[in-house]
């Protein structure tokens, strides 16, 4: 098992979208530089300056790479780490040469495991406790200070390998709600294509039993509908059985829609009032569209109920335009901060992507939260897809 962990780690990859730059790593060298001039300036028992102040500025330099470059950053600075003692020795100064100033390197400490992949930590960590290993046998100081220096030394490391997997982990979950959100979207759009698909079916037998007294190619015609639309419904039942989770059984249920919301708002115990406005022709939307319209008012209602501070009404707004539906929650409730979307707004902005639409949820400008989402209902108004009225 311990052997399986270290190949995972060895092929762990590097973090996606590392930014190279940002405005804090300008901050940091500056800061740093700043220190290494206070230092110089106005501390007296700095030994060999010159060659103090230069580490001491390399060292800044170099964590402007520490995300892009976290092996070699750390391969560099500590490489550099390893020659002041070896020249203490040879010029045996009264004190070690270096400035403060040089614990900035335990930001490329910190950066290694954040950023880098598997195989940088690990050889980047054998540089780190190679080098802590030799200046700590070169150095006099009692074992239990040179302990506390390695847990210094690796604290940041740590750090960032906690970071990165509390990003790893929710970036996973984050994923896990689109994938199931993505399956949602296809058992519904399933259904709704079943459904035309099997009203197909029937009427192509029907027709073919009615059509004895017409032309044979009527009846072929009639006979290859029956076949084409009993292959698409098996297909597609195929299909989406490979998107479903083992064990887990068809929802034979409707989704509910627009129709339900009167239901919804209802809310318990009377906490909020909520306002529910309907706008437009709201009967004909497309199924997948229809039941979108009803999962925004729901999430958004639910997220009202749990986290609203100070909230004593929502107001619910869907209209229906010639080729877009419109959702708008909002509540007034004291804005509490919140700046960060939940895993279920993260579902909602994936199924509103995938049907071809837009979904914003945040503060408003005075009070309250609001979420606003634009849906396409094309489908709708393409003839292709209509029923001839007879």
């Amino acid at each position: 098992m311990l052997r399986d962990d270290l190949r995972t780690l060895w092929t762990e990859p590097r973090p996606p979208d590392a930014p190279a730059r940002v405005r804090r790593d300008w901050a940091l060298l500056a800061a740093g530089l700043a220190g290494v001039a206070l230092e110089a300036i106005l501390r007296e028992n700095v030994v060999w300056r010159p060659v103090a102040v230069v580490f001491a500025v390399w060292l800044c330099l170099l964590t402007l790479w520490r995300r892009t470059r976290p092996l070699a950053t750390v391969t560099l600075a500590f490489g550099s780490v390893v020659l002041l003692p070896v020249a203490s020795l040879v010029a045996a100064p009264r004190e070690p040469v270096g400035l403060y100033t040089g614990a900035v390197v335990l930001v490329l400490v910190y950066a290694l495991p954040r950023w880098g992949s598997g195989r940088e930590i690990v050889l980047g960590g054998a540089v780190i406790l190679a080098v802590g290993g030799v200046c700590s046998v070169m150095d006099e100081t009692p074992v239990v200070e040179n302990v506390v220096g390695f847990a210094f030394l690796l604290l940041p490391g740590v750090v960032g390998a906690a970071v990165r997997f509390r990003v790893t982990a929710r970036e996973r979950q984050l994923d896990q709600v689109r994938s199931r959100e993505r399956e949602q979207l296809a058992r519904e759009l399933h259904d709704t294509v079943a459904h035309h698909v099997s009203a197909m079916v029937i009427i192509a037998q029907a027709g073919r039993v009615l059509a004895g007294t017409d032309p044979s190619a009527a009846v072929e015609a009639l006979e290859g509908v029956e076949e084409e639309g009993a292959r698409t419904l098996e297909e597609m039942r195929a299909m989406v059985a490979t998107l479903r989770d083992r064990g887990v059984g068809a929802d034979l249920a409707p989704p509910a829609g627009v129709a339900d919301l009167e239901r919804l708002v209802r809310t318990p115990g009377g906490r909020l009032r909520v306002d529910l406005g309907l706008d437009g022709e709201l009967e004909a939307l497309p199924p997948a569209v229809d039941a979108a319209v009803y999962r925004i008012v729901q999430e958004s209602v639910t997220n009202a109920l749990r986290h609203a501070v100070d909230a004593t009404e929502l107001v619910v707004r869907v209209a229906a335009e010639r080729h877009t539906v419109r959702v708008s929650v909002r509540d007034n409730g004291r804005r509490t901060g919140r700046g960060r979307d939940g895993y279920g707004l993260t579902g909602l902005r994936e199924r509103a992507t995938l049907l071809g639409g837009t979904l914003r949820a945040g503060p408003g400008t005075d009070r309250g939260w609001h979420v606003d989402a634009e849906l396409p209902r094309a489908r709708s108004e393409s003839g292709v897809h209509s029923r001839p009225r007879r």
